[in-house]
């Protein structure tokens, strides 16, 4: 298949841009962190509320009644939009001095920026097998692939780090690959709904706010817990 240049041109610009942006919000200091988190709180929250608008009753009438969803749709905003971002910025806190540590948060990104990337390359190499029908061209063989460099990788990197141990290190990157896939079909599985390719258009040639940060709205709240029963 042949590459579109001008595509290709668009994506790389914006992965680097953006990656820039993640990278100064998370390492510069705390403030710089909240404004991060919070730009991506609202921009998700935002995406989502279009999202639901877009989703015709007739989607969703076996799973719930339109009255409920409607009354229930705040406490939604919140588990998926509000609460990943506060579970992060919790535990941002360096569990000794209290004060504002990037480490796991950053953890965090690139093991779901990991499992993301290997998962697309073994699955190009090797994936035959279809994971979901949510997302036809994941495959079982890039999705266990991606798990399993994802956890060799931040275990390495975190060990050496001399932060947490290598077993924590493997328990969180674990806990990232694993929730990171289930919000990315869970983000897919509402656009299906929504009848929508893309859950916005702010990032030009990857989307919206949703599609680059589905799989870390559902992998935070697991870290989250991991973090304040093992290791805080």
């Amino acid at each position: 298949m042949a590459v579109d240049i001008n595509t290709f041109k668009t994506r790389a610009g914006t992965a680097i841009i953006f990656a820039a942006i993640m990278l100064a919000g998370l390492l510069w200091n705390g403030w710089s962190f909240i404004l991060l988190f919070t730009l991506i709180h609202f921009g998700c929250w935002y995406e989502y509320i279009k999202l639901i608008k877009k989703i015709k009753p007739l989607s969703y009438q076996y799973l719930v009644p339109l009255g409920l969803l409607y009354i229930t749709m705040p406490i939604l905003m919140l588990l998926y939009c509000g609460f990943p971002q506060t579970a992060d910025v919790l535990v941002s806190r360096d569990n000794i001095s209290s004060r504002y540590s990037p480490i796991i948060p950053c953890g965090i990104i690139f093991s779901i920026w990991i499992n993301d990337t290997m998962a697309y390359i073994v699955g190009s190499f090797i994936g035959k097998t279809p994971l979901s029908k949510i997302s036809p061209k994941k495959t079982w063989e890039g999705t266990v692939g991606g798990m399993i460099l994802c956890v060799i990788t931040i275990t390495l990197i975190g060990n050496a780090s001399g932060y947490l141990t290598w077993f924590h290190w493997m328990a969180i990157s674990l806990c990232c690959a694993i929730a990171g896939t289930l919000g990315d079909l869970l983000e897919s599985k509402l656009k299906r709904m929504a009848g929508v390719k893309d859950s916005g258009a702010i990032l030009p040639g990857h989307g919206g706010f949703l599609d680059r940060f589905d799989s870390l709205l559902v992998a935070i709240p697991f870290v989250f817990v991991y973090y304040f029963l093992f290791i805080q």
